[in-house]
């Protein structure tokens, strides 16, 4: 049967549609390029007589009893961290001491998470930030922030060891985000200088 005849009529004659079978059967031909292989050969019957896959994986179960375990100790060793580590967040400073946040609201605009709120004003004849609060519960550490930044004040530092028991501690000001700057600023300098001809 090559076609088939559908049971409606359109006007006085049948409507004739191949086969769906034949199409599908000329769609659906596959060529083995490799010649198969016979199921039984000596090696396979070696193999499951004498259970060797089982004795081969204990082998390497009993391989690792004597190497160098790969974990470590954690609160007292600690692994290496890529410069591109997104951690606690910091507000930096110049080596002169004053901050390098000039208020353009850029890490505001950017965060998808609006988890950043700031104020500024000025001062001394440069705008400078009266407010600068980060609501860490809010943030997902994607890094926006600092790539927005034009001077390289507000970064994502090493450290992620913050952890809290409420909510109030996760709400950062400036006083604390520059702390943190100032706590961490020679490791956040060689992570930057570490990737500075990535960026």
């Amino acid at each position: 049967m090559s076609s088939l005849q559908l049971i409606c009529k359109r006007g006085s004659r049948f409507i004739t549609v191949p086969s769906i079978w034949n199409t599908y059967s000329v769609r659906n031909k596959y060529y083995y390029v490799n010649k198969e292989e016979n199921l039984s050969t000596l090696d396979e019957l070696g193999n499951s007589w004498f259970l060797l896959e089982i004795f081969r994986g204990l082998g390497i179960g009993i391989s690792h009893l004597f190497r160098e375990p790969a974990t470590i100790n954690y609160p007292f060793e600690k692994g290496p961290l890529s410069p591109r580590f997104r951690g606690e967040h910091a507000l930096r400073r110049y080596p002169s001491g004053e901050e390098r946040c000039i208020a353009c609201k850029l890490c505001e605009a950017i965060c998808p998470a609006q988890a950043i709120t700031i104020e500024a004003e000025t001062r001394n004849g440069s705008r400078r930030t009266t407010r600068y609060d980060i609501d860490m519960t809010k943030c997902i550490y994607c890094g926006f922030c600092q790539e927005a930044c034009p001077v390289d004040a507000i970064v994502e530092g090493p450290n992620f060891e913050f952890s809290t028991e409420t909510h109030e501690e996760m709400l950062y000001n400036k006083e604390k985000l520059l702390n943190n700057g100032d706590k961490w600023e020679s490791e956040i300098a060689s992570n930057i200088y570490a990737d500075h001809l990535y960026r």
